[in-house]
């Protein structure tokens, strides 16, 4: 395998964060977690056959704004999950490189919030749904087992928020820092009379680290758990997401990035002097309106189990695009705005039955989720007369409905060294088209997609400390809906879309070195037959194709230990050759796939105090180039290398409990790329990362 270099600097740091002190006997909490991504039945990290990494709540909590789900999620090996800057497009989210094509959203790797899917059907998620301020863990499944979720191919993200206990409490926090960033949060949680409750709200402002990039983000959650009879609980849940005129940076060229990477690209054809950015031209923004709700019952009968959730809810989004009027002018065009208004709802019902088999524990799951999201979409023009960024004429009117009915069942065998796992899921998605606006053809149509993904794995203790085990997969990957709308420059609805249907194989071995200190290592291989990848981008108007095959070849490693003094580290390695393993067009054989790094890192060193009132952690990140478009000509995003520190502080004053932390990012004031759009066919690829910059935070809680 070809491995291409860190930058040194960071390297060295690496290496610094892992060692250098002594081992002491304490316990590294997140591998003896248990966790149920995987099998739906649960075991701790380390006896799982999967690669699989748990954050608790004081990684994705202290220390933290607690906006982007990136801020916990770059300490995990095999993603790399991208704070864009551009809050109208959510985060970029890719695992062992599915998902690194996205142009806004997550797509390739599925999300999940206390058990309700954060997905649609089609394989599209937002993570900014996400609540961070009361999240008690979240589950990162990769490779094979990810498979028997269905319809999508690079893993799972699951959040597990906290469940209300204890005498009631109230908890304020605020924080600030650069670029006029700014939070603030309001929670309330306890357990009265058996019903254990969580209420949450908050408010996110910034003015943006790059032009034309300001957001405002108001979020709400609740969370009740009841015991409404023996061996029973109910879990209801609620959340809103609420994001007005948020304003899109857009995409800069090199040249416009070297130049100044918080500037916008210049409109040549702007007829003002000086002339405007593209995004001060057309007032580039998006507006979000997200509300859900879900419940889940859970009925044990001894060692057996009956579970039901069920959800539905609303998204409502407007966002106006940088299309120019002349481009617009042909009668396929859509329109430079994007009005929709989306209703969703599914469920899913499972039964574990437990019994004894050939001397040890057979655990059998059966289970049958459904899901359903419909669009009520239209386009106009972005402009009136002269006027641009203003909603104009129709220009499209439609209703987009997708489903899935996936039938699954998945079984799990325990005896003595072994454990054995399996399972099968067939998923079928209908996506159907109802076009409505007539006057530049009938877009009207449906595509069904189906495929079965069975998942094998097997572990063997071979001593108390050492767990070695493999794992197989088929696994498929539909085009989403934003996949579809588009058949090159003549427009349309793309009928010709294929699924990308991948093999997925992974060894992997999970240590414990004494007490104090854990490793997990994977290696792993997909091969990929007819991947999705850009056709054509430009302006916000994106069209795919299905190219051939591709590979992806990697190893993840990481590494916790506890240390004397209240010292810990964490290291994170990522190495992965994705390549195209077919070329097709001006596309050569061997080329990088677009949006994934060769290599990337995460290592901390930490330190608390032994009453945990203070503590401190130093953080390194690295990324080796990445390459924005498939042919791998234009330039490509630096590799890099990064510093951040944090210090935390806390209080106990009679009933108050009070924390202070303040974090300096970028240390160094590196300058780099953040992130990529990939494939744009105007080469407005690079998303810049900001400097050195700051964030100071405090919250107060009162325990009653």
């Amino acid at each position: 395998m070809k491995h291409h270099p860190f930058p040194l600097k960071t390297v060295a740091a690496l290496f610094a964060l892992s060692g250098g002190a002594m081992a002491a006997n304490e316990a590294v909490e997140p591998m003896d977690t248990v966790v149920v991504s995987a099998t739906r039945v649960g075991h701790t990290v380390f006896d799982m056959p999967a690669a699989i990494d748990v954050l608790d709540a004081e990684r994705i909590r202290d220390g933290q704004a607690r906006v982007n789900a990136s801020e916990a999620l770059v300490a995990v090996p095999g993603l790399v999950a991208q704070n864009r800057q551009n809050y109208a497009q959510d985060l970029q989210i890719s695992s062992r490189g599915f998902g690194a094509r996205s142009a806004f959203g997550v797509r390739g790797v599925h999300l999940i919030a206390d058990g309700i899917p954060a997905s649609m059907p089609d394989g599209q998620g937002q993570a900014a749904t996400f609540n961070l301020d009361m999240a008690e863990r979240i589950e990162v499944l990769r490779g094979p087992f990810s498979a028997i979720y269905g319809n999508h191919s690079g893993g799972v993200i699951q959040l597990f928020t906290r469940e209300g206990e204890g005498p009631p409490s109230i908890e304020t926090s605020v924080s600030a820092g650069s670029y006029g960033s700014r939070k603030a949060d309001i929670n309330a949680q306890g357990k009265q009379a058996g019903i254990g409750y969580v209420l949450d709200a908050s408010r996110f402002e910034t003015d943006g680290y790059r032009a034309h990039s300001a957001a405002t983000r108001d979020q709400a959650y609740a969370k009740l758990t009841l015991t409404p009879l023996d061996n029973a609980k109910l879990t209801i849940t609620a959340n809103a997401l609420r994001q007005d005129d948020t304003q899109d940076a857009l995409g800069a060229t090199w040249t416009t990035y070297q130049r100044d990477p918080r500037a916008g690209e210049i409109d040549t054809t702007d007829t003002q002097n000086p002339k405007r950015t593209l995004a001060d031209r057309y007032n580039t923004r998006k507006s979000i309106d997200h509300q859900q709700a879900g419940a889940n019952w859970e009925q044990r009968f001894g060692e057996d189990r009956l579970r039901v959730t069920a959800y539905g809810g609303n998204r409502s989004v407007i966002q106006y695009q940088a299309f120019s009027k002349a481009f617009q002018a042909p009668a396929t065009h859509s329109g430079g705005v994007v009005d929709f208004d989306r209703d969703f709802y599914g469920t899913d019902l499972n039964w574990l039955h437990v019994a004894q088999l050939a001397g040890g524990k057979l655990s059998t799951t059966v289970g049958l989720e459904y899901g359903r999201s419909s669009d009520d979409r239209t386009g106009y023009e972005n402009f009136v007369g002269n006027v641009f960024g203003i909603k104009g004429a129709l220009r499209r009117d439609e209703q987009d409905t997708v489903t899935n009915l996936d039938p699954y069942l998945q079984t799990e065998w325990e005896a003595g060294a072994w454990m054995l796992s399996a399972g099968l899921r067939h998923s079928s998605v209908k996506i159907s088209v109802d076009d409505r606006f007539l006057s530049n053809g009938n877009d009207s149509g449906s595509l069904d997609y189906s495929h079965t993904t069975p998942v094998l794995g097997v572990l063997y203790k071979v001593a108390p400390s050492l767990n070695v085990y493999a794992s197989a997969a088929r696994g498929f990957e539909t085009p989403t809906l934003n996949e579809l709308f588009y058949s090159g420059s003549a427009g349309g609805f793309n009928f010709r879309l294929q699924p990308a249907q991948s093999t997925h194989l992974e060894t992997g071995v999970k240590a414990r070195l004494g007490d104090d200190t854990r490793i997990n290592a994977a290696v792993f291989q997909v091969r990929t037959r007819d991947e999705l990848v850009v056709d054509s981008s430009s302006g916000g108007r994106t069209s795919y194709r299905n190219a051939g095959r591709t590979l992806r070849q990697g190893l993840e490693l990481s590494l916790d230990s506890a240390w004397r003094y209240g010292l810990s580290t964490r290291v994170a390695l990522t190495s992965l050759r994705a390549v195209y393993d077919q070329g097709f067009g001006a596309v050569l054989k061997g080329s990088r796939l677009p949006g994934v790094p060769n290599a990337n890192a995460y290592g901390e060193l930490a330190w608390k105090d032994s009453a945990g009132h203070f503590g401190a952690a130093l953080e390194a990140v690295a990324s080796s180039k990445i390459y924005a478009e498939d042919a791998n000509t234009d330039q490509p995003a630096p590799g890099y290398g990064v510093l951040n520190a944090r210090v935390n502080a806390s209080q106990q004053w009679a009933g108050w409990r009070l924390k202070q932390f303040i974090r300096v990012n970028n240390l160094l004031d590196k300058q780099y790329v953040g992130s990529l759009i990939v494939g744009d066919t105007n080469k407005r690829y690079y998303e810049a990362a900001p400097g050195r910059n700051w964030l100071l935070g405090l919250s107060a809680q009162y325990q009653f």
